[in-house]
């Protein structure tokens, strides 16, 4: 079940929705809690209910030990001992994230240096490991902090658990969302909170159906192994794909607010409009904000952050963004994209250190061609394919080299006689990918406006709001009975 689904939006959403609202108009709190834990519950279940024991086991596992390492719980007291509990529990954690998700990759690479044949066999990664193991960590160390002070299991299998962000996040910290979980005033069913949730769930359905899976079909057939590529076609591949990734896991996002505020809770923004940014370090604070904010708190700043000669602050970057590229998935190429996020941000800090700066414009166009770049390693299956993309990005050669004849009659046959205009004006692989160029075109136009959230929250929730929902929803929703929307791609992280 994904949000995009019509089973999740027509039915699920509805039922649960409806039945939490009706216990908690009878007073009966608790049971609306644990009928929203367990229908999150069977949101999970219905992709695999193989994995869900792994998921129990790890919520159990975490408040016992959160309550173990917190000084404002009452019982066991520990004293010199909860940095060693503490440190074990992240290992437990990560060790328990690392057989699923590493176990295979590591293997691999043993066997191709050392020539072994060694084989854990096939290990499928259960759906949403790292965000809810990320999540937990994180609670951990605030029990440990003490800044986590609410230790109420129903509350914390929800805090785990709730369906918006249980799949693909965003990472949530334990303190803001536990005051809203135990809030009274989120029992009630809100009519603002309900036409706000909807409003920017409908962008959010929108953004995935009809223009991330759109953008899918071009990025795909474009990183398909082996594919060729020309200076047009690497560039529709390439932009296609940037583009396909921000409405994808930006949709993502906006289903998961709006899912949330029918509840009446809150999450955190997890994109502020990513590709207006001017430098990297505002790319990193505006894209995948709660992993932004993860990795600066639980792994930069330990480092040592800033706090340290230039040398080790440059190296701390470095570890963060190599780690942070791991974290996506157990493959190389997330390495060598997280290596060049670290070394972006190394040189940016420098540059900034000598009191250099650009004109916006070209600050723009650099950070933006830089992140595109990049994006060619995050998604590309091997390094031969993503320089094979790379070099068609830049070989200006090839424009006028490829024959009308070298071209399949079905890449212009949409046109029909357009074709013909086409081809008289445009190279040939310009007019064969003029479509794709048009929806880049669109989806500039379109990361260059007001962002989901702010549309959301700014503004009277006036009538015209309302049209322009019902408008986007149900454009999104005829596409979604007419064709299968695919998965969220950070499902596969």
């Amino acid at each position: 079940m994904i949000f995009s689904s019509t089973v999740f939006i027509l039915l699920y959403l509805p039922i649960v929705f409806f039945v939490y609202f009706a216990l908690n108009k009878k007073r009966l709190i608790t049971a609306g809690k644990c009928w929203l834990v367990a229908a999150s519950l069977f949101f999970y279940g219905y992709w695999s209910v193989e994995y869900l024991p792994l998921l129990l086991g790890s919520i159990f596992f975490n408040f016992m030990v959160g309550g173990a390492l917190s000084p404002h719980t009452k019982g066991i007291r520990l004293k010199h001992s909860r940095k060693a509990l503490l440190a074990l529990s992240i290992i437990a954690n990560l060790g328990f994230l690392g057989y699923f998700k590493y176990a295979n990759f590591f293997i691999e690479n043993i066997n191709t240096v050392a020539g072994t044949a060694l084989s854990l066999g096939q290990i499928v990664l259960p759906l949403g490991i790292s965000f809810y193991t990320f999540t937990q960590i994180a609670f951990l160390v605030d029990s440990y902090r003490g800044e986590a002070k609410e230790y109420d299991f129903i509350n914390y299998a929800l805090f785990v658990t709730f369906f918006p962000h249980l799949i693909a996040g965003p990472i949530l910290h334990h303190k803001e969302m536990m005051t809203q979980f135990k809030s009274r005033w989120t029992l009630s069913i809100r009519y603002r909170n309900i036409l706000m949730g909807l409003f920017i769930f409908s962008i959010g359905l929108f953004k995935k159906v009809m223009i991330a899976d759109t953008f899918a079909v071009w990025a795909n057939a474009g990183f398909a192994s082996g594919a060729p590529h020309d200076f047009f076609s690497a560039w529709s591949t390439s932009l296609s794909y940037t583009f396909q990734l921000y409405f994808d896991f930006s949709g993502y996002c906006d289903m998961a607010i709006g899912a949330a505020l029918l509840f009446n809770i809150w999450l955190p923004i997890n994109f502020n409009s990513p590709y207006k940014s001017l430098d990297i370090q505002d790319f990193w604070r505006r894209w995948h904000m709660t992993l932004s904010r993860y990795l600066r708190d639980y792994l930069y700043i330990p480092l040592g952050g800033n706090r340290c000669s230039s040398a080790r602050i440059y190296f701390n970057l470095m570890a963060t963004f190599v780690l942070g590229g791991l974290w996506h998935g157990a493959s190389w190429m997330f390495v060598i994209w997280g290596a060049l996020h670290g070394g972006a941000l190394v040189l940016h800090r420098a540059w900034k250190n000598f009191g250099m700066e650009m004109p916006n414009a070209i600050a723009w166009l650099v950070t933006f061609l830089f992140v595109n770049v990049t994006w060619v390693f995050f998604r590309a299956t091997s390094l031969d394919d993503a320089l094979r993309i790379l070099f068609g990005m830049v070989n200006i050669g090839s424009i006028h080299n490829i024959p009308v004849s070298a071209v399949p009659t079905s890449s212009l046959a949409w046109a029909g006689v357009l074709s013909d205009y086409l081809l008289a004006m445009l190279p040939v692989e310009a007019a064969t990918n003029i479509v794709c160029f048009l929806m880049i075109a669109v989806g500039f136009v379109i990361v260059s406006q007001k962002n989901s959230f702010d549309l959301t929250v700014q503004g009277r929730l006036g009538w015209s709001k309302v049209a322009w929902m019902s408008v986007l929803f149900c454009i999104a929703m005829y596409s979604t009975v007419q064709t299968t929307s695919t998965v969220f791609l950070y499902f596969n992280f």
